[in-house]
């Protein structure tokens, strides 16, 4: 099952997982947890975006 992307939302949700991936890296979580995180949003971004909203670091 393939999804396309594209248009507003594809731009809306590239914007929102660049802002994840920059809360990421400057989290005081470990090495181990930044580089899950980062892959996880970068191999499915929408699905990845929401698990990082939902269970990611908080701080």
């Amino acid at each position: 099952m393939s999804v396309h992307v594209s248009g507003l939302f594809g731009f809306v949700l590239l914007v929102l997982d660049v802002w994840a991936l920059v809360k990421v890296i400057q989290s005081r979580v470990g090495t181990g947890m930044k580089v899950f995180w980062i892959v996880l949003i970068v191999l499915v971004p929408l699905l990845g975006f929401i698990l990082w909203l939902l269970f990611g670091p908080k701080d």
